[in-house]
């Protein structure tokens, strides 16, 4: 019984830890080759303006925002956040892929 107590409270002593890791890490490499298979990088660079933002911009500015919204937002498109040009849906990436692209972003797009 002591051994089953034991058990259950380091269970629950660790429970909250696993919340604060990422299901996985995130793939710089596999983030980069999606941004250019996606045709991402005809728009943004990482460190300067192209037709949208620089990456480090986006992460700066949504700092905090969880991958999923940003995904959404890259799936969905929009426009009037960073200025008359539009960003055009991406309805052809999938979930985790526009979850991988998201997460990248908001790292700041590195490179490892």
């Amino acid at each position: 019984m002591k051994v089953m107590n034991s058990v259950r409270f380091l269970i629950a002593a660790t429970a909250p830890l696993l919340l604060l890791t990422p299901a996985h890490a995130l793939d710089a490499a596999a983030a980069t080759r999606l941004a250019g298979q996606k045709a991402c990088l005809a728009c943004h660079a990482i460190d300067k303006k192209l037709v949208g933002p620089a990456y480090q911009e986006v992460a700066a500015k949504y700092k905090g925002m969880d991958a999923k919204q940003l995904a959404a937002r890259i799936k969905a498109g929009g426009s009037g956040k960073w200025g008359a040009v539009p960003m055009p849906a991406q309805p052809t990436l999938s979930d985790a892929e526009a979850e991988l692209l998201a997460a990248w972003v908001l790292a700041g797009a590195p490179a490892k």
